[in-house]
């Protein structure tokens, strides 16, 4: 049985979402290594599926509330490999959340082992326009639960 998302606690009774994903051979090259832009797309599923399970569909948002979001920035550091068929969780935690946009921090681990982290700046956009909006208050009150309880220098991932 596959688990679709779990939720844990993490320190200082803070959340952090963890989403399952496989490695499949589409995700790697001819040796069986997974390609670097694919460590993007895991992180991209997770913080989906973290927005699911906080309530909110992207289709619904897009469709009734006439909002989208966009990748402001994204900022990747490669730790070690994944292969062809590996087990691999990615955390999903919030490192800022503004009036417009949220600072998401997420690590791709293989068992107890770290293969990557990333930074990533989502903006809040107005589907008419195209032009940035504030945080719907149900996103940003939700959200607040998962902001991390020590954020990580600014200087770099580590």
């Amino acid at each position: 049985m596959f688990i679709i998302a779990v939720c844990y606690d993490c320190c200082m009774g803070k959340s952090m979402f963890h989403f399952p994903v496989r490695v499949y051979y589409e995700d790697t090259d001819a040796g069986g290594v997974t390609y670097y832009a694919n460590y993007l797309k895991f992180c991209e599923r997770a913080r989906t599926e973290w927005l699911r399970h906080l309530g909110f569909g992207q289709q619904e948002l897009a469709n009734n509330s006439g909002i989208f979001f966009v990748v402001r920035r994204v900022e990747m550091d490669y730790l070690q490999s994944a292969r062809l068929d590996d087990a691999l969780t990615v955390s999903v935690e919030v490192e800022k959340l503004g009036r417009v946009s949220i600072e998401f921090f997420q690590q791709i681990y293989k068992g107890d082992v770290l293969l990557a982290q990333c930074r990533t700046k989502v903006g809040c956009v107005s589907g008419e326009v195209f032009r940035p909006c504030a945080l719907p208050g149900p996103i940003a009150k939700a959200a607040g639960g998962y902001v991390r309880a020590h954020a990580a220098s600014a200087s770099g991932l580590k």
